[in-house]
């Protein structure tokens, strides 16, 4: 049954042209994150400020909360996407321009970091709520583990081309990204219009509707919190620009490689999750993801050796594909439509809160402790988590299936 949806997906195209948007959007933001790193790196060697990055890039997540989630339900969630990835694409022409005249500096980086989270803030709640609009509800398991495909696929190749073109010329990298997000947007754009765009009139009930929907499941919000800790505490991707320059003595190639391998792995479980979906055991499994999440990281903070150092975020990023499935799904599937913006607003708080909160959090240890012990303080740290959140979420622990009889539809 699942190869046979696997099947349908291929053959339904609006889902291909949803996947190969998100294809392009996430590999012009996974090139334009290697650039950036490195051109901080480069221009102030520290790590703090790598960190920095990372915070202000998810501050405009907070900023806004309120209104991306609400955003994404009022309006034509095709449109919000495609101006999304507009903006996104003008991030990258600003930073081509200032490359071309040698204008870029510390300061500006923090700025198109900020524009760059900002665009972001809106467009990934309004790209998960659109999914459900795109596929019917029985391929929906799939779609997220293709959906999530797409993704990985994006961070495969991206990381590794944009490496390997700063090395030849720093604009070709943020060139290349203008033309992956017009390419997005045009193909965000061909989408059916198949949502209801919500009529409520904003008010402080609607704006923290999705807040409430997620407390009031205690399984979802388990689900959401378990992981955006543990990433949080074991986030290594703002120090990746130090292990490649001065503990695996490589340059930007072997940076691209690093940010590359964590994707391998995820690309290879989301394949296989696609094709057979976890149907039962979802809590033990998701939990013993987490788990191999922390020691894989770890693993990686021991290591001296490039090839070792990449087999451990592939199996990091198998493990944490095993976790976003069925996270994502969980949540989707609970969701009334007319909520889903909100609801993903506030996933996308917590995904965004493990991500670059996690890189702050990694320059900040870093800093304060040296780049390794930060790494080893994080791992440890996921499987602290994982065994705290097994003992205040017991049912979700010891849940089979995604769906069960006594789960109820309540917006």
């Amino acid at each position: 049954m699942s190869v046979h949806g696997t099947s349908q997906l291929r053959h339904h195209r609006p889902f291909r042209a949803f996947w190969l948007a998100r294809v392009g959007t996430a590999s012009g933001f996974q090139m334009l994150t290697v650039a950036i790193g490195w051109q901080m790196y480069s221009l102030t060697g520290s790590v703090l400020d790598l960190g920095l990055v990372g915070l202000v890039e998810f501050m405009p997540r907070i900023l806004f909360i309120l209104f991306t989630g609400h955003v994404a339900d009022r309006f034509d969630r095709r449109k919000v996407a495609a101006l999304c990835q507009a903006a996104q694409a003008l991030v990258a022409l600003a930073l081509l321009i200032g490359t071309r005249v040698d204008g870029v500096s510390r300061e500006m980086i923090f700025v198109i970091a900020f524009l760059l989270g900002s665009a972001r803030a809106f467009e990934m709640p309004t790209t998960q709520a659109l999914l459900p609009n795109i596929v019917p509800p029985s391929l929906f398991p799939a779609a997220v583990a293709a959906s999530a495909s797409a993704l990985q696929t994006a961070t495969i190749v991206a990381p590794a081309i944009g490496g390997l073109l700063y090395a030849v010329d720093a604009g070709w990298v943020y060139g290349s990204s203008v033309v992956l997000y017009a390419l997005a947007l045009s193909l965000m754009l061909s989408l059916p219009a198949q949502q209801k765009p919500l009529k409520q009139k904003i008010s402080v009930e609607s704006l923290l509707a999705g807040f409430r929907f997620i407390r009031s499941r205690a399984e979802v919000f388990g689900a959401v919190s378990m992981d955006m800790v543990a990433v949080l505490l074991g986030g290594i991707n703002a120090l990746m620009p130090v292990f490649a320059k001065d503990i695996l003595l490589t340059g930007p190639w072997g940076l691209g490689l690093l940010r590359s391998a964590p994707a391998v792995g995820a690309l290879l479980m989301s394949v296989w999750l696609a094709r057979f979906p976890i149907e039962r055991k979802v809590g033990p499994v998701m939990f013993t993801s987490v788990a191999i999440f922390g020691v894989a990281t770890i693993g990686f903070g021991l290591s001296t050796s490039l090839w070792f150092s990449l087999a451990t975020l592939v199996l990091l990023g198998a493990a944490d594909m095993i976790s976003m499935v069925i996270r994502g799904a969980f949540v989707q599937l609970q969701t009334p439509d007319a909520m889903r913006g909100r609801v993903s607003a506030v996933n996308g708080l917590f995904i965004g809160a493990s991500n670059q909160l996690g890189d702050f959090r990694a320059g900040v240890s870093a800093a304060w402790f040296g780049t390794v012990p930060a790494v080893l303080i994080g791992g440890v740290g996921a499987l602290v988590v994982t065994g705290l959140w097994i003992r205040l979420f017991p049912t979700l622990a010891t849940r089979d299936r995604m769906h069960e009889p006594s789960d109820a539809q309540t917006p």
